[in-house]
């Protein structure tokens, strides 16, 4: 059934102005498939600022977020200015208000989760929506709400943030270091002048905490999420990860363990060359989903930029427009938590040259009931400092911590050992 749908929107950025400008360049299409959209109202902070698309001219720039949510013909509300404060407010609003809500906030959702669920359940007639909260473009989230509803997933994992992909594939790609590439990403703009959300995790943080809810029904709080960053991986772990024909990507992972309980988490990985993860490159975003009966799943495509992004919202749009909208989070699962995952890891251990050192490594992984898989050592150019790397058997994650936690103890040892999960 097809529904009238006039849009109060809020935030006219790189998104907003891309959903504008879709809704524009498709009218025609629309009209023909009966999909009735127009947008009334638009909330600015500021009407006077030059735009770089244009306005339909029966829509109405208004600075206070009240107008779209007091305004009686105004049915959706399009939020897609970010953050967690006056965008929750507008949210919040519209639910109460009997309002559909089409958002891109996945800080929001994943940090207000219950409240959000709560009000709902309240308004049972409110359709929430939100597509392009996690890897831009890569229809994602419609999937997990509809595609495995018959099947059960094991594990949902990926790269889902753009800017550590393109920092981690010129890493990669050209052998620069860290630093180097993060200048290059802020530059060009891949990079906020403050890049912490991005480089050590937490924008994939709250991402993960979302699929996880979507694959396995679990509301994961965001914040308990363990998360490690890019910014310990160096040039020399690429070299490492060659010899293991592998590459290196930051990925949020959510996964069953062998007792029932569920991992999430954020690490760098060492990921094969055979697996589909390592094909994404630049700033390009993947997402693999393994299940009884589709084995893996991949979902791929660009994680940003406005047309991706604003491709998205449009999708929310549009499936509300033919009443083909659906709920939001179908499952509801009591599932127990335990990140103390089994894996593979691979650990770097930079050191001063001396004698003993990999014998002491040898007791003190015994110690740790690490089993030792293969150790690898580039040839020593300058003794002062060494990197060398130790690959092991699947152990448990405490166990990892326990043996890079001693191994920095040691007087030969510069540093905490970088470690991360071999895929």
């Amino acid at each position: 059934m097809s529904i009238p749908l006039k849009i109060g929107l809020f935030g006219a950025g790189v998104v907003g102005g891309g959903v504008i400008e879709l809704i524009s360049k498709n009218i025609l299409k629309f009209n023909k498939l009966n999909i009735n959209i127009s947008i009334s109202k638009i909330c600015v902070k500021s009407i006077d600022k030059t735009r770089d698309f244009s306005v339909p001219s029966d829509a109405k720039f208004v600075t206070n977020y009240n107008e779209l949510i007091e305004d009686p013909s105004i049915n959706v509300i399009v939020e897609l200015i970010g953050g967690t404060t006056t965008a929750k407010d507008l949210v919040f609003a519209a639910i109460k208000a009997g309002k559909h809500v089409v958002t891109a906030n996945k800080a929001l959702i994943a940090a207000y989760l219950p409240e959000i669920q709560q009000l709902l359940a309240e308004n049972p007639t409110v359709s929430f929506n939100f597509e392009a909260a996690v890897c831009g473009g890569i229809p994602i989230i419609h999937s997990l709400q509809t595609d495995f509803l018959s099947d059960n997933i094991k594990k949902v994992m990926g790269i889902m943030n753009g800017t550590t992909n393109f920092m981690l594939s010129k890493m990669e790609d050209e052998g620069s270091d860290y630093n180097v590439v993060l200048k290059e990403a802020q530059a060009l703009g891949y990079a906020e002048a403050d890049p912490t959300a991005d480089v050590e995790g937490h924008d994939v943080q709250a991402k993960i905490a979302l699929l996880a809810k979507l694959g396995f029904g679990k509301t994961v709080p965001w914040e308990s999420v363990p998360t490690k960053g890019i910014s310990k991986v160096s040039a020399v772990d690429f070299e490492y990860a060659k010899l293991l024909r592998s590459t290196i990507k930051l990925i949020g992972t959510a996964q069953l363990n062998d007792d029932g309980s569920l991992a999430v988490f954020v690490s760098p990985n060492i990921v094969s060359l055979n697996n589909p993860l390592s094909s994404a490159k630049g700033p390009g975003n993947m997402v693999l989903v393994s299940s009884d009966n589709l084995n893996t799943s991949s979902f791929a495509g660009p994680g940003a930029g406005r047309y991706a992004t604003a491709n998205s919202v449009m999708n929310d749009i549009i499936r509300l427009a033919q009443g083909k909208t659906v709920n939001p989070f179908p499952l509801e699962v009591n599932l127990h938590i335990n990140n103390d995952y089994s894996t593979r890891f691979y650990v770097r251990i930079t050191c001063r040259d001396g004698l003993g050192i990999i014998r002491s490594v040898g007791e003190i992984a015994e110690k740790c009931g690490v089993s030792i898989h293969a150790i690898l050592q580039n040839p020593i150019t300058n003794i002062d400092h060494v990197d060398f790397v130790v690959t092991t058997d699947s152990v448990k994650l405490h166990q990892i911590d326990l043996f890079a936690n001693e191994i920095s103890k040691q007087v030969y040892a510069k540093n905490l050992p970088v470690y991360m999960p071999i895929l």
